[in-house]
């Protein structure tokens, strides 16, 4: 797959990127100086990995389990309708270079399709999975290193294997760090069994992207797409609340740590979290009250409306909040200029760090000159 999407680039590749990328962050947009826009929630689909799974009886499996999760309504749906559209921007990157001259979106960072995380592999094939994905997605970030960034895929469920995948990404293939689901195989991303994993991102300064799959509240939320629009939010709240009540953010402080959709609803109630800390013993794994690791966790802005926001950044500081889209699925809320200038009493200051700032800080991104 990414011999056919990838030519190389020449000797004078690294000046025109530069080139490129300053003269889209000059002009104005909405009457505003134009600055550095990047979007950290995009994926992009490997098809050749799709292609190693096809006959494998969990990939099979699926036909039969996936329209008993979403329901036969959303099921139909995501297959005949929203797939269907959103799978010419997953692999196109002529498709995805114009969506994001049309956004007003000067970098993406590139995620593997939730959908891909197949943590049902055994050793050899998670392996051939995440290399496949791995070097798809470098390929693409190399094509177009003005414009793309990438982060690359683990076998979780194979801890001593996905820590070697962590480190061959970062080290060799120069992605950014890699995304995960909010569970593995039943386990919590503060299992035990992961300790190492969390502890060898630290030491890489990479980034972990935390993007559910599905809910694990199964067929009770099988109708009206509630499996999503409930569902993800709530996985990635329980789990963040494991990850700072287990005390992982304790142990590694240095971990960095996107979470999507706004991280779900642990902002929006964070409160009560706080009181259980206080008055109960069985809630008190963490040093601290749970909503001050809020400032160690960075947050996506997809929560779609300007109040809800707002609050996301009062609670968590917008030094934490970057934009992202959650291109190319239908989902995703492209306009993320309209969003940021309809937050109340949001600074021009802040809205340029959440626009790019942040991100370039967090994924170390070269200074670029203002427009």
């Amino acid at each position: 797959m990414a011999a056919t999407l990838v030519h190389c680039c020449g000797s004078g590749a690294g000046a025109r990127a530069a080139h490129d990328t300053l003269a889209r962050t000059t002009g104005t947009v909405r009457g505003r100086r134009r600055t550095l826009t990047v979007d950290m929630h995009c994926h992009a689909l490997t098809l050749a990995a799709e292609q190693l799974v096809a006959e494998r009886p969990q990939k099979l499996a699926e036909r039969e389990l996936q329209p008993r999760m979403l329901g036969r309504e959303s099921f139909d749906y995501t297959v005949n309708v929203m797939l269907k559209a959103a799978l010419p921007k997953l692999t196109s990157l002529a498709l995805r270079l114009q969506d994001m001259d049309a956004m007003g979106v000067d970098m993406q960072l590139l995620s593997p399709a939730p959908n891909q995380y197949y943590y049902w592999a055994d050793p050899q094939l998670a392996r051939q999975i995440c290399r496949l994905i791995n070097e798809h997605i470098a390929a693409l970030v190399a094509q177009h290193p003005d414009r793309l960034v990438g982060l690359g895929s683990v076998a979780l469920q194979h801890p001593e294997l996905s820590i070697e995948q962590l480190e061959h990404a970062v080290q060799t293939l120069g992605l950014r760090g890699v995304e995960v689901s909010s569970m593995v195989d039943g386990l919590e991303l503060a299992d035990p069994k992961f300790e190492r994993f969390w502890a060898r991102v630290e030491q890489l300064g990479c980034l972990v992207f935390l993007h559910p799959l599905g809910s694990s509240l199964g067929e009770r939320l099988n109708r009206h797409y509630l499996s999503n629009s409930i569902g993800q939010p709530l996985e990635t709240a329980v789990a963040l609340s494991y990850l700072i009540f287990g005390g992982t953010l304790d142990r590694y402080p240095g971990v960095k740590i996107l979470a999507a959709h706004g991280g779900g609803y642990i902002a929006s109630y964070i409160g009560r979290s706080d009181h259980a800390w206080q008055v109960r013993p069985d809630a008190r794994g963490c040093r601290r009250a749970p909503s001050s690791y809020l400032h160690q966790i960075f947050f996506d802005s997809i929560v779609y409306r300007p109040e809800q926001l707002r609050h996301l950044i009062a609670e968590v500081g917008a030094g934490q909040v970057v934009v992202g889209t959650d291109y190319p699925y239908d989902m995703a809320d492209h306009d993320v200029h309209r969003l940021l200038e309809a937050v109340p009493g949001l600074s021009d200051s802040d809205r340029a760090a959440i626009l790019g700032g942040n991100a370039a800080r967090l994924l170390n991104l070269p200074p670029r000159a203002p427009g």
